[in-house]
C-alpha cells in the first residue's frame, strides 16, 4: 500500500474519498468478522437489533440466563463505541497523527488476540461463547463508531439493514417518473451515493464469503489477516506520530 494513500486513508486530515476507501476496507472486515463469528458462536455480533430481539423473546420464555448473554452483547457494543470515541477525542486532543488509527490498532490487538488464544479459549466450557459474543460486540462498536464519527454519519460499516435502505431509496427515487412541468420539482437519485452504497454492501458481503471460508478452513486463525490489513491501514499515522515525538525529544534534549 502506497505510503501517501496510507496515511489520507487514517490521517488527521481527511477527505469524502479518504473516508468511502476506509469504510469499503472497514466493511470488508466487520462482514468478515460477523460471518466468521456466527460460525464460532452460531451468533451475529454486529447488528444490536437481532440482539435485543432475542433478548425480547428469551425474556418471553423465561431462558433469562440467555438474556444476560444478549446484554453483555449490547453493553460490549456500546463500551467499544465510547472506547473509540475517547481514543480519538484524546489524540485530537493532543494532535496526533494517529487520532483515527488508535481505534483500529486497538481492534487489532484484539483479533490477533482472540486469533492465538481462540482455540483455547474454546475449551472454558460455558464462557466461550459469552466471552466471544462480548469481545466481538466490543470491536463492533469499536469500529462503527470511528467510522461513523469521521464520516458524520454518512458511512456505516459493521450492518447492512440501513445501507439497503438507502439503496432502496435511491432506486425509488430512479424508477420515478417525472412528469413534464411538475411544479414540485424533479425527483432526482443521487448516483453517486448509490455507487457509494453499493459497494460498502459489497464489500461486507465479500468479507463475509472470507470470513466464513476462512474460518471453514483456517479456525480461529484467520482473523490474523483481519489483524495485519487492520496494521497496516494504521501504521503509516503511527509512524508519523513516533517521527514527531522522536524529533521533539531531540530539541529538547539540545536545549
Amino acid at each position: 500500500m502506497p505510503i501517501r494513500y496510507a496515511r489520507r486513508l487514517t490521517g488527521r486530515k481527511r477527505s469524502v474519498v479518504a473516508n468511502r476507501h476506509l469504510g469499503y476496507a472497514l466493511a470488508f472486515v466487520a462482514g468478515a468478522i460477523n460471518a466468521g463469528g456466527f460460525l464460532a458462536v452460531q451468533q451475529y455480533t454486529s447488528h444490536m437489533t437481532g440482539i435485543v430481539s432475542a433478548m425480547a423473546d428469551h425474556i418471553a420464555l423465561g431462558a433469562y440466563d440467555l438474556v444476560l448473554g444478549g446484554l453483555g452483547g449490547v453493553l460490549s457494543f456500546i463500551l467499544g463505541a465510547i472506547a473509540s470515541t475517547l481514543l480519538v477525542n484524546y489524540s485530537k486532543r493532543r494532535r496526533l497523527h494517529s487520532e483515527n488509527a488508535l481505534p483500529l490498532l486497538c481492534e487489532a490487538a484484539l483479533l490477533l488476540c482472540f486469533g492465538l488464544l481462540g482455540a483455547t479459549l474454546a475449551t472454558i466450557e460455558g464462557l466461550f461463547v459469552p466471552l466471544t459474543v462480548m469481545l466481538l460486540c466490543f470491536i463492533m462498536g469499536l469500529q462503527n463508531a470511528l467510522i461513523t464519527k469521521l464520516s458524520r454519519a454518512e458511512i456505516r460499516t459493521t450492518h447492512i439493514t440501513g445501507i439497503v435502505t438507502d439503496i432502496g431509496i435511491e432506486l425509488g427515487k430512479l424508477l420515478y417518473w417525472n412528469r413534464h412541468g411538475d411544479r414540485h420539482g424533479r425527483v432526482q437519485v443521487d448516483r453517486q451515493r448509490l455507487q457509494v452504497l453499493s459497494l460498502l454492501a459489497l464489500y461486507f458481503f465479500m468479507g463475509g464469503i472470507a470470513g466464513a471460508f476462512g474460518f471453514n478452513r483456517l479456525g480461529y486463525v484467520s482473523t490474523l489477516p483481519l489483524a495485519l490489513l487492520l496494521i497496516s491501514l494504521a501504521l503509516v499515522p503511527m509512524l508519523d506520530d513516533l517521527r514527531s515525538g522522536w524529533r521533539r525529544f531531540r530539541r529538547a534534549r539540545q536545549i
